[in-house]
């Protein structure tokens, strides 16, 4: 199956996407209970569509991570698509993005920005 196969209030999905974006994570109440959700962009080779995190899935799931998706269901909210585990479905993560130490791994500049003002400060109080 592929996003460009979903439809609306479409049940028992089973896709394997790749996540490209994640937005910010909110909290509400519902019946008494505390809960949290944030919304995901997820894309195969067909297109994208916005996925739905619930509560432990939020910390799970990251950009870059390559996940499945098993009995998912396909909801609409203002004519856009939205992809979530509903009740029944389940997510798993099948492949962790790689995480980069970029500061680590390179050395660091020999002159930074930081101190060239200071020393073009110094050569003005010194012609003074």
């Amino acid at each position: 199956m592929s996003i460009k196969d979903l439809q609306a209030r479409q049940g028992n999905v089973d896709l394997v996407l790749e996540i490209i974006e994640k937005g910010d994570v909110r909290e509400f109440e519902k019946f008494g209970k505390k809960g949290r959700v944030c919304n995901a962009i997820a894309k195969d080779e067909t297109g994208q569509i916005k996925l739905t995190l619930w509560n432990e899935q939020i910390d799970e799931i990251n950009v870059g991570d390559k996940i499945n998706i098993t009995n998912g269901y396909v909801g609409e909210y203002q004519g856009e698509l939205q992809l979530s585990t509903g009740k029944f479905g389940k997510i798993e993560v099948l492949e962790k993005a790689e995480k980069k130490k970029e500061s680590e791994e390179k050395p660091e500049e020999e002159l930074p920005e930081e101190i060239q003002p200071e020393e073009e400060e110094i050569k003005n109080n010194n012609a003074s």
